[in-house]
């Protein structure tokens, strides 16, 4: 890469790490509802997309964006593993455990042949079967965590700057599919995971992951627009109107919860 490139691409690692700093520290400080809403943001896979699109066509990014709708299905694949094991495993296992189930299921939909109407009906269809799978673990009590201590903020920048070199140099090497399913690494549930499974204990977390998948619904139709959008308006606008759909899906949420008590 030239200086000008790797200039570049550090400006793009500081400020996604800062935008998923503020993100899941937000977690820590607000209640277990609010905080996985937060945490469903689109605050690793915006910034990817919005690099990648800086980068490449239109045509690249709705192609990017077919293969995410199918991260989305294997990222609820992830919480409905993780939640089954979190409950006697410590958070090394737990972990692998819901990674073996991210790429197991991510193995098996990228063989099969989709549309961007079929991928996200797949999405949406994961997702709500990860809901009832891990009911359960929604209905524990889920104490409000400890502060994040500099060390363990360090590990969350470091863990979010490398997925955005990596989503970088997969799309420049391997094109739009494997940057659509790069962009879409479950990076900040793993690092929560990974942070808060000490402090919290595996069915806390479990309760968090879980109430999670709600706001990851909002990704399908996101996706799906963007997929859809992205080469008859161009990139920036369909990247506003998936941003304006995440955002709408999870203030819808927060109203719904309000107004049921």
């Amino acid at each position: 890469m030239s200086v000008a490139a790797l200039s570049l691409l550090g400006a793009r690692m500081l400020a996604t790490a800062a935008i998923v700093l503020a993100a899941s520290l937000a977690v820590e400080r607000v209640g277990p509802f609010l905080g996985a809403i937060v945490a469903t943001l689109p605050v690793s896979a915006g910034p990817a997309y919005l690099f990648l699109s800086l980068d490449h066509p239109p045509s690249f990014v709705a192609g990017a964006a077919l293969t995410s709708l199918l991260s989305v299905g294997a990222t609820a694949a992830f919480v409905t593993a993780y939640a089954a094991v979190a409950w006697r495993c410590g958070t090394v296992l737990a972990l692998l455990a819901g990674l073996a189930g991210w790429a197991v299921s991510l193995f098996g939909l990228s063989h099969i042949s989709w549309t961007g109407w079929t991928a996200f009906a797949s999405s949406v269809g994961l997702t709500v079967a990860a809901m009832v799978a891990t009911a359960p673990a929604r209905r524990q009590v889920i104490p409000k965590p400890p502060s994040a201590t500099a060390l363990q903020i360090a590990i969350r920048a470091c863990t979010v700057m490398a997925l955005v070199v990596a989503t970088t140099l997969i799309g420049q090497a391997l094109g739009p599919g494997p940057a659509g399913y790069a962009a879409m690494v479950p990076v900040v549930f793993v690092s929560l995971i990974a942070l808060l499974q000490p402090r919290m204990g595996g069915p806390a977390v479990a309760g968090l992951m879980s109430h999670a998948l709600a706001g990851m619904l909002g990704y399908g139709p996101a996706l799906l627009l963007l997929h859809l959008a992205a080469e008859p308006l161009g990139s920036g606008w369909a990247l506003i109107l998936a941003l304006a759909t995440c955002l709408a899906w999870n203030g819808a949420l927060i109203v719904l919860r309000r107004a049921l008590g």
